[in-house]
């Protein structure tokens, strides 16, 4: 076998993913979010591969969201300045459990930012407000508590690699989001499997809840 027979047939796999994806009546979906894990981000090469990640994801989508679960906290200040030293191909927000600033940028990430915390931030923050007298009671609505999230916007898809099984991310935001799980580790991504989630996403028929 030529040794260059194999990455040839990955190369046409991922081509022919690619035309399938362009060719159907779906579309492909315009806000993406990841989800990985803090020892995802210890295998060697994972920065090269969550680069490559922003890279595959902004040749359909305008809006990449992702999650890094952490054990341990003290790791966050670590992890911040590497995903923030990142070379990404659109601007990027990083925040983490301390941070109250919604994040506004292309690339969000979110560093041990659960979904529980960033909500009951919001409905701290409004409760002091209605405190101060500066909002009403029955003037709290969804738009309200999405303006005081850290990720307001809604992922039409979450990725979710390594297992099958839902995070505490996002739990406001992605109800109504398609959910795509892939046993593939974090380690072993590659474009082919980000293709197979885009495709999938396109294959599926949103309801919103309905």
């Amino acid at each position: 076998m030529p040794p260059d027979r194999k990455p040839t047939r990955v190369g046409l796999y991922e081509q022919y993913l690619a035309t399938r994806i362009r060719r159907h009546e779906g579309a492909p979906p315009d806000h993406i979010a990841l989800v990985i894990t803090e020892r995802d981000l210890l295998e060697r090469g994972a920065y090269e591969t969550l680069t490559d990640f922003f890279t595959w994801a902004f040749e359909y989508a305008s809006q990449v969201t992702v999650y890094v679960s952490v054990l341990d906290a003290a790791a966050v200040p670590a992890l911040r300045r590497e995903l923030e030293a990142l070379d990404t191909p659109q601007e990027i927000a990083v925040r983490g459990p301390d941070d109250r600033t919604p994040a506004d940028a292309p690339i969000r990430i979110g560093i041990g930012l659960g979904g529980k915390h960033e909500f009951t931030s919001a409905v701290r923050t409004l409760a002091q407000q209605v405190e101060d007298g500066d909002l009403e009671p029955d003037e709290i609505d969804d738009q309200r508590v999405e303006d005081h999230l850290i990720f307001p916007s809604e992922p039409d898809l979450v990725i979710k690699t390594g297992a099958e099984r839902l995070s505490d991310f996002m739990i406001w935001q992605s109800v109504y989001s398609e959910l795509y799980f892939t046993d593939v580790n974090w380690r072993d991504f590659r474009k082919r499997d980000f293709l197979r989630a885009v495709r999938e996403y396109c294959n599926r028929s949103r309801r919103f809840g309905q």
